[in-house]
């Protein structure tokens, strides 16, 4: 099952452990408990049926009992005796084991049904008993209602829990429209008119609603032929195969299309052969390919003690033991045994609460009979308010009895699920798994070495910054001033340089004819790097060339002397020295318009990119944006730092001051979001996966239909242009009638002109 996965490896010592404890728990239970009164509990497992899940939940259950029977700190005066039938997931069956539990000997006073079938049918009938029913296994949403069921419970979530999930998925991914199929059964009718409900009050809208009762074929090609793109699908294993056999016929799959499942199916129901099909396992497996299933955590992930002072680990391993060997896989209920385990534990701890006000009332637990109101309200009170740790997690309950769970996210990738997420109903907190292929592709795809160049890049634009401020005295020659040169003109080769070519890739990738594009769909790495070099080489071509021909040379600018203060017999000649060449005026008039062309340029791809979205370079509007802040103080700093030549501080302020936050605001802007995505592990957005693209791919689905409308609107106006004329003659009408999918207006003018 699921959630053993990742979790073999320490099983035989768990095991071990588990065995002693079980050995342990039954030499302590071969001893009658002297003086201890026993209550005793109606349970209903079913062995067989269509969810025979008390092979595994039973196992569990009675585990349980022995050890909340061994402690002397949980009714301590008491010994739960558990009396179980199989109800075999049946409700006519179970009313005969209803009547067998209530009117033989001896009282229960507590009723623990499975399958939700049988669960309505004992819940209803047990308030005339006065009877608290606790579930382990039953989902049905139809449970939730407390006038119909006013004394139920169940430490299995009702299915409606997952759309709480799905409504959050939505809203993170700025999904506002999605579609549905579901299975005609009741379990599924409810669960999709609640989640009508959640998402209407969301603001989506469900644009498609299908249902099947045996064969999906027509609610399939309804789906495809109404352009369905977010789907939920809800329906048994079984159907589940027959839907996406159809899925794979329609090619209702893709990177255009985001399909939502139960995550309750066995890990490789797609490959199961199916007589109902005629589809190949090759086939369903890359239907089915992407599709994302939520799930209700019924193992605690945590390694954590809990009430019954068993790690989840430590259960699993008491569990097998119990079992004796049997293939889990193919056990009933062992996916859920937690959650009968944690019902046991729920009912103990309600039953314990419960002595100390029934004795203030002189009452107590074994006085409880059929007809007594008082015990079962002490009862219903002390499970309302359970809060506990269970191998299942923390076991609560909501206002209509449901347990209260997270809930697990998990994507079928490659063939085989992979977790992604949790989402906590109680806290409305979706916190996302840590899988590095994400994080790897998340980095890979914002091209990390021209991001390695744009920081390398600032360093050395931040280091010219020093050479900016030392004073003459501490350089007696032009090699400080040649260094600072060379740090500012190749820091702004590759900082700027990279960001220049992401932009520049983007738009040339995005932007071109359909034709082209199809050619330039993938993006070689070298050809990026390629360019960096170009723009570097340039630099450091000019760079040479000036220092060879036209060297910097130190000239210095004398000023006004002046009298010292006091009465000192010497003056001071104020000087300052100026580093510049022959033609100094000329290099840097080369050097400001190659830059500035490469700014401007940068500025216009980056305004025309800007609403590109695309999955090669996934930060080029981080880049954007970090260029128009580079280009901007470039543009002001170039012209002030030559006005203010002659004034040495006011100039190596501004230019100083301008290099420091253009270097900070570019890093902040393009490094900061990617490491708040790598620390919280899920900021992802659906552009970073393949197949979470659908909303892109439905705007430019969009774009593409207001194209072709634009088209059909002038061919309509050129048409009427032709029939003007208050009388069309025949030519015209016969015109008219080649374009009648268009214009079926104007042919019911003709139609009455010909009437």
């Amino acid at each position: 099952m699921k959630f053993l996965q990742g979790q073999q490896k320490p099983m035989a010592l768990l095991s071990l452990r588990s065995a002693l404890l079980s050995l342990t728990s039954l030499l302590l239970c071969s001893c009658p408990a002297a003086g201890k009164k026993k209550l005793y509990i109606g349970a209903l497992f079913p062995m067989s049926g269509g969810w025979p899940g008390g092979q595994a939940c039973l196992p569990s259950a009675q585990m349980a009992l022995d050890l909340v029977n061994n402690r002397s700190d949980i009714l301590p005066d008491y010994e739960l005796e558990l009396i179980y039938y199989d109800s075999m997931c049946d409700p006519g069956e179970a009313t005969k084991l209803l009547y067998d539990l209530l009117y033989t000997e001896p009282i229960k006073i507590v009723l623990m049904p499975g399958c939700s079938s049988v669960s309505t049918l004992v819940a209803e009938a047990a308030r005339m008993w006065n009877l608290i029913v606790l579930s382990y296994g039953s989902s049905s949403p139809a449970l939730s209602n407390r006038q119909r069921f006013p004394t139920f419970f169940r430490t299995h979530p009702s299915a409606t829990l997952h759309n709480p999930t799905r409504v959050k998925l939505f809203q993170k991914w700025n999904w506002n429209k999605i579609a549905t199929i579901q299975q005609t059964t009741e379990v599924f009718t409810s669960t999709l008119d609640d989640l009508e409900q959640r998402v209407k009050e969301a603001g989506i809208e469900i644009s498609v609603r299908q249902s099947f009762l045996t064969d999906p074929a027509v609610a399939v090609k309804n789906l495809k032929r109404q352009d369905a793109r977010i789907i939920v699908g809800l329906f048994y294993e079984t159907e589940a195969r027959k839907v996406f056999c159809e899925v794979f016929k329609e090619k209702l799959y893709g990177k255009k299309y985001v399909w939502f499942l139960i995550g309750w199916y066995a890990d490789n129901w797609f490959k199961i052969k199916d007589p109902a099909i005629n589809c190949t396992v090759e086939n369903m497996t890359e239907a089915v390919e992407g599709h994302i299933t939520t799930e209700i955590v019924m193992l605690n992930p945590e390694t954590v003690r809990g009430a019954s002072n068993l790690t989840s680990q430590e259960f699993l391993g008491a569990l097998m033991n119990r079992l004796g060997g049997k293939n889990p896989e193919e056990t009933g209920g062992f996916q859920e045994a937690p959650l009968a385990y944690d019902a046991v534990w729920a009912l103990a701890l309600a039953l314990n609460k419960t002595v100390e006000p029934l004795k203030t009332k002189g009452r107590r637990l074994e006085d409880f009979n059929y007809n007594n109101h008082d015990i079962t309200a002490e009862i219903y009170r002390a499970l309302n308010t359970s809060s506990f740790e269970g191998v299942s997690g923390h076991v609560v309950f909501d206002a209509q009895g449901s347990r209260m769970a997270w809930t697990l996210i998990e994507q079928l990738q490659g063939g085989s699920y992979k977790k992604i997420g949790y989402y906590d109903m109680t806290k409305g907190n979706l916190s996302w798994y840590g899988n590095d292929k994400w994080i790897g592709e998340y980095i890979q795809n914002s091209q990390p070495y021209l991001n390695n160049m744009t920081a390398v890049g600032c360093m050395l634009a931040l280091a010219a910054v020093f050479p900016l401020g030392i004073d003459g005295p501490h350089h007696g020659n032009d090699d400080g001033d040649d260094f600072r040169l060379w740090l500012l003109g190749l820091g702004f080769s590759l900082a700027y340089g990279s960001m220049f070519t992401k932009i520049w890739w983007v738009h040339t990738l995005f932007t071109k004819k359909d034709e082209k594009k199809e050619k330039k769909k993938h993006l070689e790495p070298w050809k990026l790097y390629a360019t960096v070099g170009v723009l570097l080489a340039i630099d450091v071509l000019s760079l040479m060339i000036w220092q060879i021909v036209d060297p910097l040379l130190i000239t210095i600018e004398n000023f006004t002397t002046e009298a010292p203060k006091g009465d000192l017999d010497v003056l001071i000649q104020p000087q300052l020295k100026h580093c510049s060449s022959k033609k100094m005026n000329t290099w840097l008039g080369v050097v400001y318009g190659y830059k500035g062309l490469l700014l401007l340029l940068g500025i216009f791809l980056a305004y025309e990119t800007k609403s590109i979205s695309t999955e090669k370079i996934n930060d080029h509007r981080a880049v954007g944006m970090a260029i128009y802040n580079v280009a901007v103080l470039c543009m002001i700093t170039a012209p002030v730092t030559m006005i203010l030549s002659s004034q040495q501080n006011a100039s190596f302020a501004f230019a100083s001051l301008a290099i420091i936050f253009s270097v900070y605001i570019t890093l902040v802007v393009l490094f900061v979001p990617k490491i708040r995505r790598l620390i919280t592990r899920g900021e992802w957005q659906s552009e970073q996966q393949d197949t979470l693209k659908t909303a892109s791919s439905t705007n430019n689905n969009d774009e593409e239909k207001s194209r072709q409308l634009e088209r059909e609107n002038r061919e309509l106006q050129k048409i009427i242009q032709q029939v003007s004329v208050p009388s069309p003659d025949a030519t015209v009408c016969q015109s008219m009638m080649s374009h009648a999918k268009f214009y079926l207006p104007l042919l019911l003018i003709c139609w009455q002109q010909w009437a």
